[in-house]
């Protein structure tokens, strides 16, 4: 097992630490994660802070952020687990994602995000290298897998109807008010010159429309049938115009031949002199 783990740290590339770990007991061969500290500029990834947070690359797609955070709990307390198809910078999310519309699904290997308590728990997650595979479907913790993960799939993706539409009535009423917040700070500066004196101007103009009453939609409506009634007039006198169109064309062939039987008149008797 030694040996193994050996071969497994040596196959990491700079920089990253090799972790073996194996989905049970049973398994034969292990798979390796490869971890190392999160560095970046302080203040550039608020959602992933450095020196407490470990990445890890060629997380399978069986291992899901608890089996993550079981694994490296015991390094030290892990504050969150966030699991991305790739790396990229991260920001603090004011709300959770929405559990009916926002839902990604990743498949293949992804990369993740261990947040600790303490940076001394970063270093002990590197140090778990000289110990024998981490197990990541255990008797008290299993994974699902097979029937069992299918069933699970799909009672987790019926909807109920309450909580979808007590989030849709809270999305709309976070727009609404986003809406009237929007509207009352253009209205505010409608007209109000800036530093350079330029005015904004907004699609309302400066008189902005009334709204509809129902004898402006009468008026609409008889203006939308009278469009449609000449459109169908002209496409009932359509034939018209293509018989007209015909007569023409016959009367073309007609003046062709003609032409042609006065032009072979005129050179048998020698009078046609084209050059």
């Amino acid at each position: 097992m030694a040996a193994a783990t050996g071969r497994a740290a040596g196959a990491a590339p700079a920089g990253y630490t090799a972790l073996a770990v194996k989905f049970s007991e049973r398994q034969r061969s292990h798979h390796c994660l490869l971890v190392k500290e999160h560095q970046v500029r302080e203040g550039a990834d608020t959602a992933h802070p450095p020196r407490r947070t470990l990445f890890v690359l060629n997380v399978p797609p069986y291992c899901g952020p608890d089996s993550l955070s079981r694994l490296f709990s015991r390094c030290g307390h892990v504050q969150s687990v966030d699991i991305c198809d790739k790396p990229g910078p991260g920001e603090k999310k004011d709300k959770l994602a929405s559990k009916f519309f926002d839902q990604k699904a990743l498949k293949g290997f992804q990369v993740a995000y261990v947040v600790f308590r303490k940076p001394a728990a970063v270093q002990a997650a590197k140090a778990l290298s000289q110990e024998g595979p981490l197990i990541i479907s255990t008797e008290s913790h299993p994974v699902k897998t097979g029937i069992s993960k299918w069933i699970a799939s799909y009672e987790a993706s019926i909807v109920d109807p309450k909580e979808l539409k007590a989030e849709v009535d809270a999305y709309m009423e976070d727009y609404d008010k986003r809406m009237a917040e929007e509207e009352a700070k253009a209205a505010k500066e409608e007209g109000v010159p800036d530093e350079e004196g330029w005015v904004k101007v907004t699609r309302k103009g400066r008189k902005p429309g009334l709204p509809r009453t129902e004898a402006a939609n009468l008026r609409l409506l008889e203006k939308e049938k009278q469009k449609r009634a000449r459109k169908e007039l002209l496409n009932f006198y359509a034939w018209q115009h293509r018989e007209t169109k015909r007569e023409h064309i016959a009367q073309l062939r007609k003046k062709f031949e003609e032409d042609k039987q006065r032009i072979a008149l005129m050179r048998a008797q020698r009078k046609f002199r084209p050059y």
